[in-house]
């Protein structure tokens, strides 16, 4: 019987314009997926080498001042701060716009739409799309592989997100999609569930240092915590995953927290814990915890919101 020898599936060639750790990370990711990263560009040219051996040893480094050098790929990734990417789009769509039929240029960017910064390059013929990995990348190599089988939320014209549908799929991850007039509010719970978090994180390390702990043994014993909570979130809903002061209607505790936090001036830390506590008082309720108890609690932030305003910090 003849041997059947399977066609391999050739990957188009990618260019990265922007490789900063989101963009390198994703340089990296695509190259271990199969992906030949023709180049990659940084802001300072002194930057570019460094990146590109990052990335692979046949990719090239380019200036932002060297976009007139860039390969013609059949897929550019823009992965720029937000408040650049028009800009690069309108330098694009003049270099490239005799050879723009059937390429396809995406952004990373979670908050903005394809349609309205990318539109000089739509205009000239280019498919455009938008690629938002759902997670938090703080340096090429780990991101590189935290990237793999991430969720991804894609959006822009129909080309654009199959191409951008089957790139997460090589990456191993999963592809969703929204209307492009949602993503500033699908972006905001992005930095709700991400950024902020890590906020709060540091509120709390804050209060466990007026308590005598050093920082470091403040985050070495809150990290359990926050990973126990973040596993019961993966198995169960918000409601039930609640648990502490909030989950048992514990209004003598909830007053003792507002007084501690009122008397050590953590008057930041004290603004969050009410807000946040009105949002847990939501779940308890869901979760069928008393409701004298929960009204007693939430007249009781209301009473500490109207007694002391929040300040900011400095």
């Amino acid at each position: 019987m003849p041997r059947v020898v399977r066609k391999q599936y050739q990957k188009s060639a990618v260019t990265v314009i922007g490789s900063g750790r989101l963009g390198t990370a994703l340089a990296r990711a695509l190259a271990l997926s199969g992906y030949p990263i023709e180049a990659v560009v940084v802001r300072h040219s002194s930057n570019a080498g460094r990146s590109a051996r990052l990335v692979g040893s046949n990719t090239k480094g380019l200036s932002a001042s060297e976009l007139h050098l860039l390969s013609r790929t059949n897929i550019t990734i823009i992965a720029t701060p937000d408040g650049e990417i028009a800009g690069v789009a309108r330098r694009l769509a003049e270099l490239q716009k005799d050879v723009a039929k059937g390429r396809t240029v995406l952004h990373t960017s979670g908050a903005l739409s394809s349609d309205s910064v990318l539109s000089p390059l739509a205009v000239v013929g280019f498919h455009v799309g938008s690629l938002h990995p759902l997670v938090s990348v703080s340096d090429p190599r780990t991101g590189a592989e935290n990237l793999r089988g991430a969720f991804y939320c894609v959006e822009g014209d129909p080309v654009a997100r199959s191409i951008a549908r089957a790139i997460v799929q090589d990456l191993g991850g999963h592809s969703f999609e929204i209307d492009s007039t949602s993503k500033p509010l699908y972006h905001a719970a992005a930095v709700m569930a991400s950024g902020h978090l890590v906020a709060l994180f540091q509120l709390a390390t804050e209060m466990l240092e007026v308590c005598g702990l050093t920082p470091k043994i403040a985050r070495r014993v809150l990290l359990p915590l926050v990973e126990s909570t973040v596993k019961n979130l993966s198995t169960t809903e918000p409601a039930q995953a609640l648990t502490g002061t909030f989950a048992r209607g514990d209004l003598a505790t909830v007053k003792k927290h507002l007084q501690a936090l009122s008397t050590n001036d953590l008057d930041q830390a004290l603004a969050v814990y009410k807000v946040l506590g009105d949002r847990s008082l939501e779940l308890a309720r869901a979760n069928g915890v008393n409701p004298r108890l929960l009204k007693r609690i939430g007249q009781t932030l209301q009473a500490s919101a109207k007694q002391r305003p929040a300040k900011t910090k400095g």
